[in-house]
């Protein structure tokens, strides 16, 4: 038969009674034991923030010391942690060794899910042929990365930039630049973008102008007779 919790208490007082106030050891090894088991389950946990401490914040996970390193409060840098003091936060745990009694919970992995079911929301609702006013994030040499804003990005690649050939995205382009770009491709939850389809092609431009227009009242005939009239024997 299966050992029920407060059977498997028992046993933690007995085999640790010698470590001093049995009750308080049976409590923290039981700690230890549902913090490794939330290790392997990757279970979301609320903990409240009692303590910023150099490199990160503390916190009390049912009696343990924990810590929350600063790289894993937020998707973004931050410079201090004081903003979380007394905060609660939604964590996993990251890391448990009773041994080395080093608890490490974790936020960054539940905001980057999050940050990415809604990103796939907004993905949803863009179309082909949308225009957005971007901003310039990252030049490569393939082309150039655009923020499109609202947790959204794209690419532009470098045949995309201009009607000319262009060697490099930077012969056109800035990072921080306002541009706007519409939406040529969505594929494999990626965007493509093109800033020469909102552009007129020069060449075409000058091809319009230099075609001869003749007035519609005007016919043309090409008999013989019109194009001997002026002709003097």
């Amino acid at each position: 038969m299966e050992e029920s919790m407060k059977d498997y208490e028992k046993m933690l007082e007995e085999s640790y009674s010698l470590m001093g106030d049995g009750v308080h050891d049976t409590d923290t090894l039981l700690a230890w034991r549902r913090a490794e088991e939330l290790k392997e389950s990757q279970e979301n946990i609320t903990v409240t923030v009692s303590e910023v401490v150099k490199g990160g914040v503390v916190a009390d996970f049912e009696g343990i010391r924990a810590f929350i390193p600063i790289s894993k409060l937020s998707l973004e840098r931050i410079d201090s942690c004081d903003q979380f003091l007394e905060q609660e936060l939604e964590v996993r745990v990251f890391e448990a060794d009773m041994d080395a009694d080093k608890l490490i919970l974790s936020a960054k992995e539940i905001l980057k899910e999050r940050q990415e079911i809604s990103r796939k929301k907004k993905l949803s609702d863009v179309q082909v042929g949308q225009v957005f006013h971007g901003t310039v994030a990252t030049l490569k040499d393939y082309g150039a990365f655009m923020d499109l804003g609202d947790g959204l990005s794209g690419l532009v690649h470098i045949s995309q930039i201009s009607h000319k050939r262009i060697k490099h995205p930077g012969v056109v382009l800035k990072e921080g630049q306002e541009v706007d770009v519409k939406v040529i491709d969505i594929k494999d939850g990626k965007i493509s973008l093109s800033i020469k389809a909102l552009i007129d092609n020069p060449e075409e431009v000058e091809l319009e102008e230099s075609e001869i227009k003749l007035p519609e009242s005007e016919s043309i005939s090409t008999s013989l007779g019109d194009l001997l009239k002026d002709i003097k024997l």
